[in-house]
């Protein structure tokens, strides 16, 4: 569960319910698997869903 790119990993804190209460939960980026060309050479990777976006505005830029 991490972004092989960017680092970007599960953070944690809590839930706060309406009577104040604290539970704990974790916020877990979306991780997607998948198969990037870098300097000629498929590579697979897991990129959050920014990095990917951000991969394929670069590849129609450049």
């Amino acid at each position: 569960m991490k972004c092989d790119l960017c680092g970007k990993s599960p953070q944690f804190g809590h839930n706060i319910s309406h009577s104040k209460r604290h539970t704990k939960r974790r916020w877990v980026p979306n991780i997607h698997p998948v198969t990037i060309v870098i300097d000629g050479q498929p590579k697979r990777l897991n990129l959050c869903t920014r990095c990917l976006r951000n991969q394929h505005k670069m590849a129609k830029v450049g």
